[in-house]
């Protein structure tokens, strides 16, 4: 009887230790797959879709977009040096390639708890001053610029239709020069767009953005 006792006692012990490697483990693969996931895009990877409020208050899709044949997608904002430097070129890369099917798709990124110059009602204003011919859309909760892997405003990620899905075949840098467009010698993202409307591979497929950091709640 009290090696039966003993046996048993050995069997629960040894399941519940089981069961508790295999709950760590699997917390251990979340963890993983979390930092995984904040990691973001690489160039080749398909980007999802989103649906965010854009300052008319309609919700935005890529899907939206039955004729474009990618995306010039900038997650940017109102009151950073960097992003005020490049809107006017923002915009003229919308009115470029919009009707060559590769709009812009403007996101603010930023938490406006953090850093109420970039609210939502201060996005209207900023868009409407600004002249912006594009969807200026609120990332609400911050969902999206992680999966991008987006950390500055300005931060640039080209899209290109295959098959139904949205590829990335550039991230990085808008240019070569922030302070002034008259400056500039290397074209980033127009380049990229450039070589995909051609049907011609991207070059330069990475670089590094420059600008300010994202603003997240604490």
């Amino acid at each position: 009887m009290n090696n039966l006792k003993i046996l048993m006692t050995a069997c629960i012990v040894g399941l519940g230790l089981l069961s508790f490697t295999t709950a760590d483990h699997d917390k251990d693969n979340n963890q993983k797959e979390n930092v995984s996931s904040l990691k973001g895009y690489e160039v080749g990877d398909e980007a999802a879709d989103f649906k965010l409020k854009n300052i008319d208050g309609k919700m935005v899709s890529l899907s939206d977009f039955k004729s474009a044949k990618g995306f010039i997608v900038i997650f940017t904002c109102n009151h950073c040096p960097y992003a005020k430097k490049y809107e006017d070129r923002i915009v003229e890369l919308d009115k470029k390639y919009k009707s060559q099917g590769y709009p812009v798709i403007a996101i603010n990124p930023n938490d406006p708890n953090v850093q109420p110059e970039d609210g939502y009602q201060q996005m209207i204003e900023r868009a409407k001053q600004k002249g912006f011919t594009f969807p200026y859309l609120v990332d609400e909760g911050q969902k999206i610029y992680p999966q991008y892997g987006a950390t500055k405003t300005p931060h640039v990620f080209v899209l290109k239709k295959e098959n139904g899905k949205n590829i990335v075949k550039y991230i990085g840098a808008i240019d070569n020069n922030y302070d002034n467009p008259n400056d500039v010698s290397e074209y980033y993202a127009q380049d990229a767009v450039n070589a995909l409307i051609k049907g011609e591979p991207v070059k330069t497929t990475k670089t590094v953005a420059i600008g300010c950091t994202i603003k997240v709640k604490k």
